[in-house]
């Protein structure tokens, strides 16, 4: 998977934990575990390619970054 690819994915399963009520606790449990497996996907993907972040959080809003900038392009 590409760089831009697995970003995609990591924040829409942002905006989606985000957009599910708090409730639906399995569905959220669901989807932090995806997040998670994203996050350390994008993170192995972002040091492959060079790309500085100072730590996750850092490197969460660098997907998001990477995500309006390829938006921007199309």
């Amino acid at each position: 998977m590409t760089l831009v690819e697995i970003a995609q994915i990591y924040t829409d399963l942002v905006r989606l934990d985000d957009q599910t009520p708090t409730e639906e606790y399995q569905t959220k449990d669901r989807i932090n575990a995806l997040r998670t497996k994203y996050h350390q996907m994008l993170m192995d993907k972002m040091r492959e390619e060079s790309i500085y972040f100072s730590d996750r959080f850092d490197a969460t809003q660098k997907a998001f970054e990477i995500i309006h900038k390829e938006k921007a392009h199309s």
